[in-house]
């Protein structure tokens, strides 16, 4: 039975030099809990899989909003599978994100695996005000070990001070135009990190023949992007690239 799911995170300053989360909702599959420690200036979120999935037909949701002063890390505890259906029917993934000036997001989920006869569709909108920070990190698997991929399409949107800094999409499987085997990736995994604010400022360089750095919007940001042939491949060349 196809499942759809909501989850909402709102993250504000204490105003005290930590992080207070206003709302932490969520509905299975889609479980939010908070980790670490409650009086750090960080808040620490991790989303627990309730569930297999997403499975064909499955319309799940995710909603941050950080506001001003506050700084909150949003991870997974395990790598997500897009499974199939029967009968055969599309899953999204949709998350939506905002970060007012002064807030920080690190959005860091384990990597998403395109399992053989998936077809999915994993969106992300991110608006960021002037003077917000963010760490934003993709990754997917084409297939698990062993089999082929499932059709899967990345759609990233991020804005910044209300201009389009970023439009990045990515498709993998039997479908997709660009795909004809392992080459195209440089093996099976790719990934992505986007930095903006601070971090995104100084001199980076490639880690690899299969890496590269691109600056975007005037040094406000930059984008990091490397393929493997295993996710631990992607991880340690984008781990290198921004430490």
């Amino acid at each position: 039975m196809a499942v759809r799911a909501d989850a909402r995170l709102v993250a504000d300053s204490d105003g005290h030099g930590g992080t207070r989360l206003r709302a932490l909702h969520s509905e299975p599959p889609l479980l939010l809990r908070r980790t670490g420690a409650r009086t750090a200036p960080t808040a620490e979120v991790h989303l627990v899989g309730g569930a297999a999935g997403p499975l064909g037909g499955d319309d799940l949701r995710i909603t941050i909003v950080v506001g001003a002063g506050a700084r909150l890390v949003v991870r997974t505890v395990a790598a997500s599978l897009a499974q199939p259906s029967l009968p055969p029917a599309p899953s999204t993934v949709t998350v939506t994100a905002r970060v007012e000036g002064g807030g920080s997001l690190w959005w860091l989920p384990e990597p998403l695996v395109a399992v053989a006869g998936c077809d999915h569709l994993n969106r992300s909108r991110v608006d960021l005000d002037e003077g917000a920070e963010l760490r934003w990190r993709e990754e997917i698997a084409a297939g698990r070990h062993g089999e082929d991929s499932g059709d899967l399409r990345m759609e990233s949107t991020v804005r910044h001070a209300g201009r389009t800094i970023l439009r990045h999409d990515l498709a993998v499987g039997p479908r997709a135009a660009a795909w004809s085997g392992p080459a195209v990736l440089g093996g099976r995994a790719a990934g992505t990190l986007l930095l903006v604010g601070p971090d995104a400022t100084g001199d980076r360089t490639a880690t690899g023949p299969t890496a590269a750095v691109m600056p975007l919007a005037d040094n406000v940001a930059v984008l990091i992007s490397a393929t493997g042939a295993t996710s631990r491949d992607v991880r340690a060349a984008l781990d290198k690239a921004a430490p």
